[in-house]
C-alpha cells in the first residue's frame, strides 16, 4: 500500500473511532446501522452520513450539517464543490439545497420508523463542521 491508502486508512479508522465514541449506545448504533441499510442509494453515496448520537425516553438524536447560523452556501460549498454558491438563485445551487432537505427528511423517516421511536430531534454536527472547515458560532443549533 502506498503512502496515499496508508493516509486514506488511517483517516476512515479515526472517523470510525470518533463515530463509535460519539454514539456509544447499542441503540444508536443500531438506528444508524438501520440508515446505513435501508437507505436509498442516493443516501448511501451522499457527502454527509447521518447518525443517531443518542435515545432518550424515545426521541432519537440524530447528526445534521445544516443550522440557521451557518450559511448554506458554506455547507453545499464542502459538499459539492463545482457548485457555484455565490448566487444564491443558481439552479445547481437551489437543487443542492432541495436534495440535502431530501436526503435529511429520507434519513428521519427511517429512524422515525423503527420500533420505539416516537420523535427525531436534530443536533448540529460541530465536529463534522468544524473539519471541514466551517465556522461554527457558539450557541449554534439545532
Amino acid at each position: 500500500m502506498n503512502k496515499l491508502g496508508w493516509i486514506a486508512a488511517v483517516v476512515v479508522a479515526l472517523l470510525a473511532l470518533n463515530w463509535f465514541i460519539s454514539a456509544p449506545d447499542s441503540r444508536s448504533r443500531e438506528l444508524t446501522q438501520a440508515i446505513e441499510t435501508q437507505g436509498s442509494a442516493e443516501l448511501k453515496a451522499y457527502p454527509y452520513q447521518f447518525r443517531v448520537l443518542k435515545v432518550e425516553n424515545g426521541v432519537a438524536y440524530m447528526t445534521t450539517p445544516r443550522s440557521f447560523d451557518v450559511p448554506a452556501a458554506k455547507l453545499i460549498g464542502r459538499l459539492f464543490p463545482e457548485i457555484n454558491t455565490n448566487d444564491p438563485n443558481d439552479p445547481g445551487f437551489v437543487a443542492a439545497e432541495k436534495h440535502l432537505a431530501a436526503i435529511q427528511g429520507e434519513a428521519q423517516k427511517i429512524v422515525a420508523s423503527q420500533p420505539g421511536i416516537k420523535a427525531v430531534q436534530w443536533k448540529i454536527d460541530r465536529d463534522w463542521l468544524t473539519s471541514h472547515s466551517i465556522e461554527v458560532p457558539d450557541g449554534a443549533g439545532p
